[in-house]
């Protein structure tokens, strides 16, 4: 507000004087906790209850009153508290009538003039009880008008009865349990979306009227010179999907190159591809966990959009796994999806959908910090990250696309909700990512020795894997964005 003389007051308030807020470590708590195994999370709340018995003089039951009021207070305490808040943050008026129609006369009168919960509305869209007016992706466009993101009975039985189950085990059987049945779903459900290339991760679009062959070939390619692939390396993805990294990798770079993934379904595409490209003889596959794969060296491994699946509980192991099979002077590119840290009650809604029905037990989705904390505790140098989520918005919209187009095959195959689900995923997954709610960060990393070529006498040199100066600088920049 400027004074008499037309000088605002805020020229006389110091910077530091302002009102921004950080957020709190409260995020940091929670995953430290979901990476702890059941005999230290027993022990947290024994600890305290015995150090409150033994200060306070009590016997047994201020000790059992202390050990269950732990749980209740630092866990479902905050989470009650934030479904509250969700309720609170965006409730009033909305005019949905014109775009949308319920079946069901009852749910019709009930939020008559208000937001509806989104949860109900993508439930009820699936079992069609309730039908978009027009195009759901425009539709969606509107949400923040039409629609509430608050936590409802049906997300709190989720989120207890089988999210924290996902995210407390993940074992080999678990997780095969969770994900091998996802994409052994049909060849010819994910090919409706995805198109020729099969490559179910972003591509790299330098128009936004691009065609999504072309940026998942520009994708491929651009992986392959962040790991400087070279003929001769032996290369492993991990979660090869479809195999066209791999047999991409092999046909342009002369590499002896791995696939793994838990899908039959997905290397039986992958064979067929590789006999069509001529490159069966420089290829392999291994339909198994990441777990129990052989203990091999690799001068360049690649993992793009797994490692989510490995779980914030198994997340360190995952990377320490890799760093043992990765050759002293190669080259880690980890390709992952992850939610903001300045998150907001739709990103949540959202994530916890995605858990229930498309991608169970990938709760590894987390923030940037997260991802980088762990890969310098597993003894990585990171190299380069990017953040890709406007591309990956890009990608979405054209699978959205491909998937509207194929309905009628769709619908014949796999039934109407099928149909329904996939729409209501693609639709608003495309918006998510391009409001940075969700975003893809892909990472270049190296091992982080502690010497290096160009650091040391010539003699020293020798025993040093490889020089970082010889490495990254050269006439060979590779970015994916303006």
């Amino acid at each position: 507000m400027p004074d008499h003389t037309g000088v605002s007051q805020d020229a006389f308030r110091p910077a530091s004087k302002h009102s921004e807020k950080g957020a709190t470590h409260g995020l940091s708590l929670i995953f430290w906790l979901l990476e702890q195994r059941l005999v230290t999370l027993l022990a947290i709340p024994t600890i305290i209850a015995l150090l409150v018995t033994l200060v306070l003089g009590g016997a047994w039951v201020t000790f059992a009153v202390t050990w269950v009021a732990m749980p209740l207070v630092f866990v479902l305490l905050p989470i009650a508290c934030l479904v509250y808040r969700s309720y609170k943050h965006d409730a009033g008026d909305a005019d949905w009538s014109a775009d949308l129609v319920w079946h069901e006369p009852r749910q019709a009168k009930r939020f008559e003039g208000q937001k509806i919960p989104m949860e109900l509305v993508y439930e009820a869209y699936m079992d069609g009880k309730l039908d978009f007016e027009g195009d759901v992706l425009e539709t969606l466009r509107r949400r923040n008008e039409l629609f509430r993101f608050c936590f409802t009975k049906s997300d709190a039985t989720f989120y207890m009865k089988e999210f924290m189950g996902q995210k407390l085990g993940h074992s080999v059987e678990a997780d095969h349990g969770d994900i091998a049945h996802v994409y052994d779903r049909g060849n010819d459900f994910y090919n409706w979306f995805l198109a020729e290339t099969m490559v179910y991760t972003s591509g790299i679009f330098h128009d936004r009227d691009e065609s999504l062959e072309v940026a998942q070939r520009r994708k491929l390619e651009t992986v392959s010179q962040y790991v400087q692939l070279e003929p001769g390396d032996k290369h492993l993805d991990l979660g090869c999907g479809w195999g066209t990294l791999v047999n991409h990798a092999a046909k342009h770079h002369g590499t002896t190159s791995t696939g793994v993934t838990l899908a039959q379904e997905q290397v039986a595409w992958a064979k067929q591809v590789a006999e069509r490209e001529g490159t069966t003889d420089n290829v392999r596959w291994i339909v198994d966990d990441y777990r129990n794969i052989p203990a091999e060296k690799y001068d360049k491994i690649t993992c793009l959009e797994m490692a989510e699946h490995v779980g914030i509980k198994n997340f360190q192991k995952f990377l320490l796994q890799v760093r043992s099979m990765l050759e002293d002077d190669g080259i880690f590119y980890l390709q992952i999806a992850g939610l903001r840290r300045a998150w907001q009650f739709e990103d949540l809604v959202w994530g916890l959908f995605m858990a229930k029905y498309i991608f169970p037990g990938a709760d590894a989705s987390c923030p940037l910090g997260f991802v980088v904390d762990h890969a310098e505790r597993a003894g990585f140098e990171v190299h380069r990250v990017e953040n890709c989520g406007v591309h990956y918005s890009l990608t979405i919209e054209k699978w959205y696309e491909n998937w509207q187009r194929n309905e009628e095959a769709i619908v014949a195959k796999y039934g109407e909700r099928w149909f329904r689900m996939w729409t209501f995923f693609l639709a608003w997954s495309a918006l998510i990512a391009a409001q940075g709610s969700s975003t893809v960060f892909m990472i270049t990393l190296t091992k982080n020795i502690p010497n290096d070529k160009d650091s040391v006498g010539e003699a020293e040199a020798k025993t040093v894997p490889f020089s970082r100066m010889r490495r990254w600088v050269g006439k060979k920049p590779v970015a994916t964005q303006q």
